[in-house]
């Protein structure tokens, strides 16, 4: 029994955060887990330029009710959910990923949360669980199944490498220079072909 694990920003749609940087014109915001492995460190650092510029979730939200799946994702994870399940497995948060999730039409995702002041500010944030991919990746492997997993970033590579089949997608160049052995893919037909090779 297989099971597809897909990371969500940059894979499925644009990295939200990099979006929300351009519309707020806060070049900072630009850093995703693409350039910072570590994202406990990452999300800290982000909570503490919006407290600086006294910008909370509902700006963020603005952002994210203009952004559009990247061209050709819908068709791919209806594709791919015709043939095998799917789960998404992201870092992001439920407040920001709803909407995209209708636009994607509602495939399962796993993610976490935020922890938001009645005045919108973002206080803090409650991660699911510790390494979240990498963990879920292997309970699912504990109830049965054989995971196939892709993503872009630092944070995708545990469960990538921890299932039965793993693809870069859409990824840097670095990140593909340091893990020459993971096939590495940038369009959506061609990953598609790649894990229809692996169920």
């Amino acid at each position: 029994m297989n099971i597809v694990c897909l990371d969500m920003e940059g894979v499925l749609v644009p990295e939200i955060w990099i979006a929300f940087a351009e519309a707020s014109g806060i070049p900072e915001l630009r850093r995703t887990t693409r350039d910072e492995p570590d994202y406990d460190k990452l999300m800290k650092w982000r909570i503490g330029i919006l407290k600086e510029h006294g910008l909370g979730l509902k700006e963020i939200q603005n952002v994210i009710s203009t952004i559009d799946p990247l061209p050709g994702a819908k068709e791919f994870l209806d594709a791919l959910r015709a043939r095998t399940q799917v789960i998404i497995l992201s870092d992001t948060f439920d407040q920001f990923a709803m909407p995209l999730m209708k636009k994607l039409g509602y495939p399962t995702l796993f993610c976490n949360t935020l922890e938001v002041a009645e005045s919108g500010e973002i206080t803090g944030f409650r991660m699911r669980i510790e390494k979240s991919k990498l963990t879920t990746v292997k309970a699912l492997q504990s109830i049965g199944f054989e995971t196939i997993a892709s993503g872009d970033s630092y944070n995708d590579l545990g469960m990538i490498r921890a299932s039965k089949a793993g693809f870069l997608f859409k990824s840097t160049d670095k990140i593909k220079a340091d893990n020459p052995d993971l096939p590495a893919y940038e369009e959506f037909p061609d990953l598609l072909a790649a894990i229809e090779r692996a169920l």
